[in-house]
């Protein structure tokens, strides 16, 4: 990343709508989004190793307008699988994802159901979605998976420092992530996207670094899933990516009669350089495993910033840190910012329309600029005009009467001599 990072202006929209969830679970810190309608089944994004929460904005704000829930997770700071089954699990419990009480005929009795969610998981959150499925069958719906993994023999085989990682300093575990990422010419799409997080890379801890890399050094695999291929839907990137290709297809084996989604270009990240295809992959994924969305139960950011946040408690632990610089960090510049609601999905239509005269409006301006340009171009060569015809009329009889004047006192002077 070369230069000053500056935030995209529709991940600074985001920020101030959508607010950033903490809540301390155990030892565990978890951070968190949550938006759209609570009724609908979510819809919950894990990301990579290099990734967090806030990668998958671009998802959050597109399907929630649609009458989608989605949630994006940032992975906690767990040392070994079992830990993350155990904590993923007591996050679900916490949030009130995971049961729901339904009245009895008699309305005195309540009994309790599952609710079921649905797992996107791109690298390592993919890898971790199946882990949960695998262990969790009841609780997991469908699986989205994306460039990711069944075991990681071929990552701790890599890393000849995997038994020293835990104590490893913070400059390295970065490196040793940023390498990872393909670099050279990239479309700016792509490059925007590696930008965007790297910036979120330098937000994390060593603590954070250095367990999600012992996720990867850590031997384990995938067992049999209980869940139909049906369910399961592969989204992977044909240009490149730093999953090598030979796990992919690993993956593709393990789930044949699998729905497959391919991204001609994205790289490592598509749910940030290719946005429009990774969210319309994912609506028709939700539309096919029986999710039915709530477009009109979409509702705007209220008064206190809650939007789509499970309960006051979680409310108060919400985030004030991490808003964006143009407030300064003031609760109260937030709280009026989330007063505005954002523009609902269903004028869709309406803001590409916005869009296309917003450019027509660039456009016409580009031209008045370029014809005001061509005005004063042809203002500056007529007053030069003028300056060189007053010369000639004006000033040059002057200069020739001055050189005869000059001569005659030259011959009148040699005759005297």
């Amino acid at each position: 990343m070369k230069g000053v990072y500056s935030a995209p202006g529709d991940y600074i929209h985001f920020k101030s709508q959508v607010p950033l969830h903490k809540i301390p679970i155990g030892t565990k810190q978890w951070r968190y989004y949550d938006f759209g309608p609570k009724v609908v089944p979510p819809l919950i994004c894990l990301p990579g190793t290099a990734g967090t929460a806030d990668v998958y904005y671009k998802q959050i704000m597109s399907l929630s307008m649609k009458g989608y829930r989605v949630i994006s997770v940032d992975i906690p700071c767990v040392w070994n699988h079992q830990e993350w089954i155990q904590s993923f699990e007591k996050f679900l419990d916490a949030i009130d994802v995971h049961h729901k009480r339904l009245p009895t005929k008699s309305d005195t009795i309540f009994y309790l159901i599952t609710l079921i969610i649905h797992l996107y998981g791109t690298s390592l959150g993919g890898f971790l979605a199946q882990l949960f499925a695998q262990h969790r069958p009841r609780r997991v719906k469908s699986l989205i998976l994306s460039n990711t993994f069944l075991e990681t023999s071929s990552f701790s085989a890599a890393m000849r420092w995997a038994p020293i990682v835990g104590w490893a300093p913070s400059f390295l575990l970065k490196r040793y992530i940023l390498t990872g990422i393909h670099d050279g010419p990239q479309e700016p799409f792509i490059a925007d996207s590696v930008d965007f997080v790297v910036s979120q890379v330098e937000t994390l801890s060593r603590d954070d670094l250095a367990s999600r890399l012992a996720f990867t050094v850590d031997n384990a695999s995938v067992g049999p899933l209980l869940l139909s291929d049906s369910f399961i839907t592969i989204m992977d990137t044909n240009d490149y990516s730093s999953i090598p290709q030979e796990l992919k297809d690993q993956l593709g084996e393990r789930y044949p009669a699998a729905r497959r989604a391919y991204l001609k270009t994205g790289a490592d990240f598509p749910f940030l350089s290719r946005p429009d295809e990774v969210n319309l992959h994912l609506q028709l994924h939700l539309r096919r495993v029986g999710v039915e969305a709530k477009p009109d139960l979409v509702r705007t950011i209220p008064k206190d910033g809650s939007g789509g946040s499970p309960g006051k408690e979680n409310d108060e632990k919400k985030d004030h840190d991490d808003q964006p610089n143009g407030n300064g960090g003031n609760p109260e510049s937030t709280s009026k910012e989330s007063q505005s609601p954002p523009a609902p999905e269903s004028s869709e239509y309406h803001g590409l329309y916005d869009q296309l005269l917003s450019s027509a409006k660039v456009i016409s301006i580009g031209r008045q600029d370029s014809t005001l340009m061509k005005n004063q171009h042809i203002l500056a060569t007529g007053v030069l005009q003028v300056t060189w015809e007053f010369f000639i009329f004006s000033l040059l009889p002057i200069y020739v009467c001055s050189l005869y004047i000059t001569q005659n006192n030259v011959w009148k002077f040699r005759e005297l001599v």
